[in-house]
């Protein structure tokens, strides 16, 4: 069992408080007027139901409908994207950072990594997208939930809730709650378009909803199309930032013995077709006077910060009351994305294949060793596609008792995820070098260059005389990677009161669940090969998963004012991970009508995900080479660990609520949480940084010791630790006047610590750093949100000031100062301005006209020197947006 000295001391007096009442029996049901003047409902965070005025003991943010509306969501993306207690989630996939996972969103709470956060759909899991990130993570689609036009609210718990619900929610919960007993019918309309380049973005949106005497039904559907924006429309890098040595024009390496060391040649024709020198050495130095280094190529015009994208989602929840105390729900929603990310017009080509001196356009006169692609400047961009299709079905039976309820719940969810792009084949390509190209060439019988036979010309005399479709065709085709992911859950719980207390009666939840998961990765054959030259392939993959967990709460309202819960999670995963218990603690206090007080301290697991047991990947990344100063465009290649262990953590809570005067409240929280053995994917900067020769990891192009940067090997480790604590703050205040309504507003969460030990970069502080060259994500101090509402009768308006400060880049150093270079601070600024139609015109529908702009100055995220000029897991590329929306209830 996993049990350290400090989940024991939490845990031990967590049980003896759940076990110290056996024999207690239940409590007298309360008097039927006082009950109806209550409503009881199930708060995030607990098992046991409250009163809507209830105050959590754990700190809990609900966004309601009209808040989402507020800020102009298309997409659930566009709600996590502005919580500031939310960073380093890749809501802005790009090729760079998130090679394969276009057109998804996910969650970051306190920067923890995007699968430590966990995902409800009324209070049931997701699966998780089977296509992992960069990082070797599988995460919640949150774009694959359901239509925006359906949800209720979203809450969102803030101090972790493993003891609660299980692995994934060491850094809290996030649970999106649909609209309930709908009646009626609505559309929305959604018209967006971005200052830049040909970015639109059309979202449609229906909801129907209808209530019987012992039934209801409710189905929701969405339609939304993105077009692109290609980095070309805005280019925010500088050339040198996406500029790689592999070209085309390209360089060729002269090798032993003819040189003495590997010696790499410009192609004379570099500048003359697009290329822009790299000089290693004075010109003219190279035989017949070429120069010494490589051709560069700008690749940084042809990829898309936005893919070309559409989207389509459905839902549809039924109720049936099978008696007056039992209702069944159940529940069905399907995802389908469909997205096209553009890419450079081919991958390096990293083999470093060999040209033979008899090679027709070879003007060297001996052989030599081609460092390039075949395809680049001049070259329209070859796109990567993504096919994601999601289904969920859950049902559940749910029972009133006396004093409580019960509920059994099945949930089965389905990810398929289908990725593919376009590579060289290492060996066909060389076999076209050779003469021996083209579709209806045999290179066994075939003679090089005659018949259907033919040469590859990697020289720039091909664009004088270019190659032809057919030996193109013969050496590349497309990876591809059918991936499936699936989730079956089966829960049952009961709540029901025990005994009276000072503050009420006390409650108990107690409950077992059945949870399986798996995941396949399914290659095409060439990848099991590894045939490909750049993105060289992979295995197949199989893993499987199984827990069972048993869980109990106790809700005591011990007086009036003081109210504690009690939870712990009994997980067993089986095999070498082995189980855990988990226990939580949390108190709220309330000192007067207008000042509250909360604590909470809990303890998490995490097992390692099937992926990081099992699985591995190759991902393309951009690298500074330690050897030479300058960046590189290469492959980190990730396989999977056994020996992982789990991770754990614990987290700790404590603030307060406070209503100064009427109409204004002020809530601050600190939270702190404490990660050890916490999985990561080896850092690939780390790995090159930590021994840029060790020729077991690094691979290198020629020369193994100093050659041209190639592939960085790593795997799946357990770090050491990771601790990070910091300040969140909410604030309101409503001002009656008769120019109507005005409520200004602040959220913001400052970083306090972010402190973590890499097997690789040794102990770092992370807070106020980008991090790129460690296990953690950017970590900007401070993210403020300033609000101001605005409403009056028919009539409502919105103003939000964004607020992210500036934070160090720890892969750019000020060769002047010898210090981190910055990444400036980031201020923007969003408006929307709503008219009530139907008011207006006393219409028997209602039409509501809504107006807004998304950083109407249009603000250039902040420069990074890398691949694509920002950085995508902070700030957002597109610039300024601006929306129209009509939303009519029927």
């Amino acid at each position: 069992m996993i049990f350290t000295a400090k989940k024991s001391a939490i845990a031990a007096f967590v049980a003896s408080q759940l076990l110290a009442y056996p024999s207690i029996t239940l409590a007298q049901e309360a008097e039927e007027d006082k009950a109806k003047e209550v409503e009881l409902i199930l708060v995030t965070g607990s098992f046991v139901r409250r009163s809507e005025n209830f105050d959590s003991p754990s700190p809990l943010t609900i966004v309601d409908s009209v808040a989402i509306d507020s800020i102009g969501a298309k997409n659930i993306g566009d709600i996590t994207q502005t919580l500031t207690i939310n960073t380093g989630a890749e809501n802005t996939p790009d090729a760079f950072t998130q090679n394969a996972t276009a057109g998804t969103s996910n969650i970051n709470l306190r920067g923890l990594g995007v699968a430590s956060t966990l995902i409800l759909l009324n209070n049931k899991r997701q699966v998780v997208n089977s296509q992992p990130n960069n990082g070797g993570v599988n995460f919640v689609d949150t774009s694959s939930l359901v239509p925006m036009i359906a949800i209720g609210r979203m809450e969102v718990v803030k101090d972790g809730a493993s003891a609660l619900y299980g692995s994934d929610a060491v850094a809290g919960v996030v649970n999106f709650i649909t609209k309930k007993n709908y009646e009626g019918a609505s559309v929305t309309l959604d018209y967006q378009d971005g200052a830049h380049g040909n970015n639109k973005e059309y979202v449609v949106q229906g909801l129907w909803g209808a209530t019987g005497d012992d039934s209801s039904v409710m189905a929701a559907i969405s339609y939304t199309n993105r077009s692109p924006m290609f980095t070309s429309d805005r280019r925010l890098s500088r050339p040198q930032d996406d500029t790689s040595s592999l070209g085309n024009p390209g360089a060729f390496f002269i090798l032993p013995p003819i040189t003495a060391a590997p010696t790499p040649i410009i192609d004379p024709g570099c500048a003359t077709f697009g290329g822009s020198p790299i000089l290693l050495a004075p010109a003219g130095v190279g035989p017949g006077g070429t120069d010494v280094g490589f051709c560069g190529f700008d690749f940084g015009s042809t990829y898309s910060f936005v893919p070309d994208e559409t989207r389509v989602n459905a839902y549809m929840r039924g109720t049936y009351n099978i008696s007056d105390d039992i209702e069944w729900i159940s529940e069905v929603s399907y995802a389908r994305n469909r997205a096209e990310r553009g890419g450079s017009p081919s991958f390096p080509i990293l083999t470093l294949p060999s040209i033979p001196a008899d090679h027709p356009d070879n003007f060297f006169g001996f052989p030599v060793s081609f460092f390039g692609r075949e395809l680049g400047n001049g070259q329209e961009g070859d796109p990567a596609r993504t096919e994601s299709d999601t289904f969920r079905f859950s049902t559940m039976v749910q029972g009133e008792l006396d004093a409580g309820f019960w509920e059994v719940s099945y949930t089965a969810a389905r990810n398929d995820f289908y990725f593919t792009v376009r590579d060289t084949l290492a060996q066909q390509f060389q076999n076209a070098l050779r003469g021996f190209g083209g579709v209806n060439c045999d290179p066994v019988t075939g003679t090089a260059g005659e018949g259907g036979c033919e040469y590859f010309n990697p020289f720039s005399s091909s664009f004088i005389t270019p190659n032809t479709q057919s030996v193109i065709d013969s050496f590349t085709a497309r990876q591809e990677i059918d991936s499936e992911a699936n989730l079956e859950v089966v829960e049952a719980f009961v709540s029901t009161e025990l005994f009276e207390m000072d503050g009420g009666a006390a409650g108990i939840a107690i409950g077992a669940q059945y949870r399986y998961q798996d995941l396949t990765q399914d290659y095409d054959d060439l990848s099991n090969q590894d045939r490909f030259a750049f993105v060289i392939g992979n295995a197949d993959i199989y893993g499987e998963q199984d827990v069972v967990a048993l869980f109990g709460e106790l809700a005591m309202p011990v007086t009036d004012e003081l109210d504690v819960q009690i939870a712990l999670r009994y997980e067993d995963y089986g095999g070498t991970t082995g189980d855990t218990v988990d226990p939580k603690l949390a108190l709220s206090y309330r000192a007067s009508d207008d000042l509250s007080f909360r604590a909470s301290i809990s303890t998490s697991f995490r097992a390692p995900s099937i992926f990081q047991r099992d699985g591995g990947a190759t991902s393309l990344n951009q690298m500074v080479d330690p050897l030479t100063g300058g960046a590189a465009f290469a492959a980190a290649r990730a396989s999977g660990n056994e020996d992982l262990v789990p991770e754990e953590s614990t987290a700790f809570n404590l603030g307060f609520s406070v209503e100064p005067m009427d109409d204004l409240s002020i809530e601050l929280d600190y939270w702190s949480f404490d990660f050890e053995n916490l999985i990561i994917q080896e850092s690939f900067q780390a790995v090159l940084n930590a021994d840029p020769q060790n020729t077991t990891r690094v691979i290198r192009a020629g020369d193994p010791l100093n050659g041209p940067l190639l592939q960085v090997n790593t795997t799946y480790v357990n770090a050491s630790s990771l601790k990070t604590s910091g300040l969140d703050m909410v604030a309101s205040y409503k001002i009656e006047s008769d120019l109507g309504t005005f409520t200004p507003s602040i959220t913001a969460t400052y970083v306090l610590d972010y402190d973590l030990v890499d097997p690789q970069a040794g102990k770092v502080e992370g807070a106020g750093l980008r991090n790129f060259n460690n296990i953690g994500v950017s970590s900007p101090e401070l993210r403020a949100n300033l609000g101001l509402n605005w409403k009056t009768d028919g009539y409502s308006a919105n103003l939000f000031a964004r607020y992210i400060s500036s934070y160090d880049d720890d892969q750019n150093v000020d060769a002047t100062t010898g210090n981190f270079l910055e990444v400036d601070s980031h201020v923007t600024f969003d408006a929307q301005f709503n008219i009530d139609l139907g008011s207006m015109f006393e219409t028997e529908s209602n039409y509501v006209l809504t107006l807004g702009g998304i950083n109407l100055t249009d603000q250039d995220p902040p420069q990074v020197f890398t691949n694509s000029g920002f950085d995508s897991k902070v700030h957002d590329p597109r610039g300024r947006q601006i929306y129209a929306r009509l939303a009519v209830q029927f």
